[in-house]
């Protein structure tokens, strides 16, 4: 089955946030419920991947300014029908970032799911957002322009909180600074 190993690392997963729990097992319901969840297709919601990537002494993180949302947020983005979250999420953040990443584990590290509002006759949507933990290859202030970003840039992880303060945010720096 397409969805079995996304399955068996979301079972794997554990967390003591209440909310990254329920999450999780809305996650869970919807990937069993959805042999098509990987595919942007389906319009009431679908799988995606990002990647929460610090720099190799942990002590920054690499975020983007969304054009569309317009607000810090990791890379990340759908996976157009490709099952292996992890790559999509490595993937993406390539695209994005310029930046080569290694996974710091094959694990999960967060799932978070939220609405995406209607926008150019696509309906209001949920994405199933499955989150990995990476180490960029090199750190450089050199970070190439992306048509979807206003800004990409290295952010130290106790100003996060000054681009990003989410609850969906601060749970991924509180996971990298345990």
């Amino acid at each position: 089955m397409i969805r079995s190993n996304i399955l068996e690392l979301l079972l794997a997963h554990r967390t003591d946030d209440q909310l990254e729990n329920e999450m999780l097992q809305d996650t869970i319901r919807f990937i069993r419920q959805h042999p098509d969840c990987f595919e942007r297709s389906l319009l009431v919601g679908h799988v995606t991947g990002s990647a929460w990537i610090v720099n190799k002494e942990g002590t920054h993180t690499l975020m983007l300014h969304h054009k569309k949302l317009d607000k810090w947020f990791q890379p990340g983005g759908h996976c157009d029908g490709d099952p292996n979250v992890m790559a999509v999420a490595a993937k993406e953040a390539f695209e994005e970032t310029g930046i080569g990443v290694r996974p710091i584990s094959n694990a999960v590290f967060d799932v978070d799911h939220h609405v995406i509002p209607e926008r150019k006759g696509v309906p209001e949507h949920i994405h199933f957002d499955i989150r990995f933990f990476f180490e960029a290859d090199k750190t450089t202030d050199e970070l190439p322009s992306n048509p979807e970003a206003n800004a990409v840039r290295w952010i130290p992880l106790e100003k996060v909180e000054e681009y990003n303060n989410t609850p969906s945010i601060m749970r991924l720096v509180k996971k990298c600074m345990q």
